[in-house]
């Protein structure tokens, strides 16, 4: 079967089909999720609580989803991806439709934060990434790599109006049942990622052993550079997808214009992450992770800077648009290039727990900052210095493929 390793033939009809149907899973997955910044206002309402108690729900999916996506991963790699994302969307849609009968702070964290967490795991990138991956030969890889991640935000793009007009027409109650029952669809989905099997069925021809990749990576450098630069990626865009609507209402802007700008920031992400899946491939991939990082914080300095209009926010959301997810396309890109896609799906799982570790922060802070203080100015100045950190932590990175000894013949 195609996507085993390096040395294989590429079925390019399947690697197609399953570049469509993931790119569908991830739309979903990722879309609807984004959408759960346009509860807080009405969830916090009815239930009568601060900020802080839904954001520390959305706080938990982030660090549910980071801490279950090396096991989900590991998964995929021993048994084939199919197994992984459709358990991941049944537990995703079951804490979706549950977020409708959360009367309580603790059914939202069990709802929306564990259940839709672990649910994530199986149905994002992390899953999604490395299945398609190993199915297009290295010379096409980084491009799909970038379709994917795009297709994720075109979710975003076109979900989260969605999600607002729910809300608006129905309630968030209903809005909440209709999306989660919407998810399911993942699971036919999913019947495209069957042909593609793990390690059990398909032995890697080298010998190296899902504990061997592990003690590999967590024993080389440049696997924990990436790993904190993603850290910062995370904090930044679970802060803004959670807290932004929130942001513009408090500028005194219409509830429409915080929906208006998250769905901005996935069009635009469209672009950001076909265009750096399309230059990683061309290009060095940590200097282009360079790049994006320096310039959200220059992105950031000028929503801090210019006084506030509709306009503004409108910017500010398309230019971070276009730096939200297109570090996806090459940290994972960058896990592969040096390590093999073997193993792609269980490492790039670890990555992204530090990424989803600066998401539960991101969000948490974000409620807690703004309850005690009534501003989100900390987390703006924190989010542009923690930008300058991560485009300078990739400068030292070993971008080259480890090169390992033959496994001996027996």
């Amino acid at each position: 079967m195609s996507g085993t390793s390096e040395s294989q033939d590429y079925n390019m009809r399947l690697a197609y089909i399953a570049l469509l149907c993931g790119g569908i899973i991830g739309a979903l997955s990722f879309g609807i999720r984004s959408g759960f910044g346009v509860f807080l206002p009405p969830i916090t309402a009815e239930l009568g609580v601060g900020r802080e108690i839904f954001a520390f729900s959305l706080a938990l999916q982030n660090l549910i989803w980071g801490a279950t996506q090396p096991f989900a991963g590991a998964i995929a790699d021993r048994y084939g991806p199919f197994r992984a994302i459709c358990g991941g969307a049944i537990v995703y849609a079951a804490g979706t439709v549950l977020i409708a009968f959360s009367a309580t702070p603790s059914m939202l964290h069990l709802s929306a934060g564990i259940l839709v967490g672990a649910g994530l795991a199986g149905t994002s990138f992390g899953i999604i990434l490395g299945a398609v991956g190993q199915l297009f030969p290295p010379e096409r890889r980084s491009w799909a790599l970038g379709v994917t991640g795009a297709s994720g935000s075109l979710g975003q793009f076109l979900l989260v109006p969605v999600a607002g007009s729910l809300v608006a027409s129905f309630g968030w109650q209903d809005a909440a049942l209709f999306m989660g029952l919407g998810s399911l669809v993942m699971v036919p989905l999913a019947i495209a990622f069957w042909p593609v099997k793990g390690t059990k069925a398909n032995p890697l021809p080298s010998g190296q052993s899902l504990g061997q990749a592990l003690r590999e990576a967590l024993g080389y450098k440049s696997f924990w550079l990436l790993t904190s630069g993603f850290f910062v990626c995370g904090f930044q865009v679970a802060f803004i997808a959670v807290h932004l609507p929130a942001y513009v209402t408090d500028l005194g802007m219409p509830v429409t214009v915080g929906a208006s700008a998250l769905a901005l920031v996935g069009l635009f992400n469209v672009i950001g992450s076909y265009s750096a899946g399309v230059l990683g491939g061309k290009f060095s991939k940590k200097y282009l992770l360079n790049i994006l990082y320096l310039a959200r914080a220059v992105v950031i300095v000028f929503l801090l800077l210019v006084p506030p209009s509709e306009l503004v926010i409108y910017i500010f959301a398309s230019a971070m648009g276009l730096l939200w997810l297109s570090t996806v396309p090459l940290t994972s890109g960058l896990v592969g290039q040096i390590f093999g896609m073997r193993y792609m799906s269980m490492l790039f799982g670890i990555v992204f727990f530090s990424h989803q570790i600066g998401s539960f922060l991101g969000v948490w802070l974000g409620g807690i900052v703004f309850d005690q203080t009534g501003s989100y100015d900390l987390i703006w100045y924190m989010s542009i210095a923690l930008a300058l950190f991560a485009g300078f932590i990739h400068w030292p990175i070993r971008e080259e493929a480890i090169v390992r000894a033959p496994a001996p013949a027996e």
